[in-house]
């Protein structure tokens, strides 16, 4: 039986991934969103908040993973990122291919994948699209979110790979700083371009 093409879907902070992720979705190809898979795993019940509260004591509570707290714990620690990264990123493979197997019969599945180049899982994908926007775009959409300051952002970029570079290492790549129907029309084609191209 063949499988779904798989696209990676990534981009750096502030770049619209989320939006594109959400245009994919609405032309009905299916959206594998690896951070909302964490969001509902690490939530009140989730299944990952007994085992980082036995890691990092005092970083959950009843209604799950204290994000700050957690954060307070990992942010600047390289091997508390890594034992907790032990802990989210195995159960977040196991959801990948239980999604797999959910749209097996689908021609097009997306991984919405943040760090797809930092943490070396563009191998797994058939195609990469990298979603960008200008340095000045970029900086604007993520000073004016809650609780984001220079510094914060200006740590982020320092552990995500260069957008530049991401480009570059991109099967294809989709330009957020136009507008939004400009960016949509754009998704549609690409996913017309790689349904043609699997057809081959």
């Amino acid at each position: 039986m063949t499988r779904p093409l798989i696209v990676g879907l990534t981009g750096s902070i502030g770049m619209g991934k989320s939006t594109v992720a959400a245009m994919f979705e609405r032309a009905g190809v299916p959206v594998f969103d690896a951070d909302r898979e964490v969001r509902a795993m690490q939530g009140p019940g989730g299944e990952l908040v007994d085992a980082i509260e036995r890691e990092f004591p005092g970083s959950t509570d009843a209604e799950g993973v204290l994000r700050d707290r957690l954060g307070q714990q990992v942010f600047a620690d390289p091997q508390a990122l890594a034992r907790l990264e032990g802990i989210v990123h195995p159960a977040v493979a196991e959801k990948r291919g239980a999604f797999l197997i959910e749209h097996a019969g689908q021609d097009m599945v997306v991984f919405d994948i943040p760090l797809l180049f930092e943490k070396g899982g563009s191998e797994a994908v058939d195609a990469v699209v990298v979603v960008s926007a200008p340095a000045e775009v970029q900086r604007q959409r993520v000073l004016a979110r809650p609780g984001m300051t220079p510094e914060k952002f200006a740590h982020i970029l320092s552990i995500q790979v260069p957008d530049i570079e991401k480009r570059e290492r991109a099967d294809h790549v989709i330009d957020t700083g136009t507008s939004i129907a400009e960016t949509e029309r754009a998704v549609r084609a690409l996913i017309e371009k790689l349904r043609q191209e699997k057809r081959g």
